[in-house]
């Protein structure tokens, strides 16, 4: 075996055994006759200690090691005296007596400390980003990730769902943020869209009879950035048939519940207070209300009903769908679509955390007849509503089943639980503020071959 243990693994019930660790040289202390280092790996650190008279070469070999150096040590585990035992690290009883030292690679000197706690420049850890995660802070965050995807997976399965993944090269559907386009080499003069979200394709998934959905989803948004929103986010997608909201709440509820108490070890109550888009306005002034001053559930779960249908664009002197467009009317209000739109309240609710909406969904339009309308209402005329939403509206036809879902933010809640203030620092390799990956230079320039493939041409910039 490469190792016999990992670098947070040795006890003092291990004594006397010879171990072979793996791993980064995170310290490195010269004292003399003796030499120590720290070697870390994703579990932990481990002590060892160089002694020249018990293994010169190895010694004279640990005279060259310097921080982040990648090596392999065999060595046997001794307790540490009682008056060196640190009680702060797992493996502080013990220490490894380095027998035979191998420098698998060496590293230039970081641009930074691999440690928590220091002020370090977001670009720059960024930058070095390989660098940045080796932190046990960083890595933290990204085993609670996975963690946290193992709960929703093994919470949703039991329920009888089935996990699907939908197209990343879709179609074009303007509404809300701004698209990414990507030119199709093969039909000139033509885009995909990245998906902002798998909305259509999972309301298809219903009519297509598989009831019960969920995805952990890639989406795309070309909008302005901030701590909380990155070009590329992760959601967690779900979508039922035969469902009223109280169904969905349920569910959320439940799920929420089981990734607090096992993430956090901390037990939330359910169900979650609800507020109407009017109260939250008239109590809170927003409709991310955080009840934490009033609960004391360090995670305060509220949900937001009843918002309006639609909002009035000024500038462009029309209404448009406060959700999206197809979000259902509160049945007492479909009266008021043509006398009195700003009067209908929809059939969505958002899930807020802390202050920050994690999440939204709806009760979706499932008959045809009403979808057109409401494609009517916010300026859409048959002949647009078939180009962009054709084989939605297609698919109702053949049968549609009441239906309902909610999308919720995987990075935002990460964040929360995490405790960190941006998303950036649970994504893996995010962008900057700007939409710029410092570490590989994304977005860059392309050859001109490559271009003149697309069928495309740039405009110099003007002066």
């Amino acid at each position: 075996m490469y190792r016999t243990h990992t670098c947070g693994e040795l006890r003092a019930a291990d004594e006397g055994k010879e171990a072979v660790l793996c791993g980064w040289v995170a310290r490195r202390r010269d004292h003399g006759k003796l030499i120590f280092i720290d070697i870390r790996d994703r579990y932990g650190l481990t002590q060892v200690v160089f002694i020249p008279k018990e293994a010169p070469e190895a010694y004279a070999l640990a005279q060259e090691l310097r921080s982040e150096y990648v090596i392999k040590l065999t060595g046997k585990v001794n307790r540490r005296p009682q008056n060196t035992v640190n009680s702060k690290l797992a493996t502080g009883e013990v220490e490894v007596l380095g027998e035979k030292l191998e420098i698998l690679n060496a590293s230039l000197t970081p641009p930074f400390e691999i440690e928590d706690g220091g002020e370090i420049n977001e670009e720059m850890r960024l930058q070095y980003r390989y660098l940045d995660l080796r932190r046990p802070a960083a890595f933290g965050n990204f085993a609670m990730r996975h963690k946290l995807y193992t709960i929703i997976r093994g919470y949703l399965n039991a329920a009888d769902f089935l996990e699907c993944e939908t197209p990343i090269l879709t179609k074009s559907t303007p509404e809300g943020a701004r698209d990414y386009l990507v030119p199709s080499r093969v039909n000139r003069g033509m885009f995909y869209a990245l998906p902002q979200s798998p909305q259509l394709f999972k309301q298809i998934l219903m009519v297509s009879g598989i009831e019960r959905y969920y995805q952990i989803a890639k989406c795309f948004r070309d909008e302005d950035l901030r701590a909380d929103r990155q070009p590329e986010f992760t959601q967690l997608d779900i979508e039922m048939s035969f469902v009223r909201e109280e169904d969905i709440f349920a569910l959320t509820e439940g799920l929420m519940q089981k990734i607090v108490k096992e993430l956090k070890g901390t037990q939330i109550k359910t169900p979650f207070p609800r507020l109407t888009y009017a109260q939250a306005q008239e109590k809170y002034g927003s409709d991310k209300p955080d009840l934490r001053p009033e609960t004391g559930e360090p995670f305060a779960f509220v949900w937001v009903v009843d918002f309006p249908l639609f909002k009035f664009n000024r500038e462009e002197n029309r209404w448009e769908s406060e959700h999206h467009p197809f979000t259902s009317p509160h049945p007492e209000d479909i009266g008021l679509l043509d006398a009195a739109p700003d009067k209908v309240r929809s059939r969505s609710y958002d899930l807020v955390l802390n202050g920050a909406e994690l999440g939204s969904g709806s009760i979706r339009i499932h008959r045809p007849e009403l979808q057109e309308k409401i494609f009517k209402i916010i300026g859409l005329n048959d002949e647009e509503a078939q180009k962009r939403f054709g084989f939605l509206l297609n698919a109702f036809k053949y049968g549609a089943p009441p239906h309902g879902g909610a999308a919720f933010g995987i990075d935002r809640l990460l964040s929360i639980l995490a405790g960190e203030s941006s998303i950036r620092e649970v994504i893996a390799f995010p962008k900057n503020s700007a939409a710029c990956c410092p570490l590989t230079g994304a977005p860059s320039d392309v050859e001109e071959k490559q271009l003149k493939e697309l069928n495309l041409v740039l405009k110099k910039p003007a002066a």
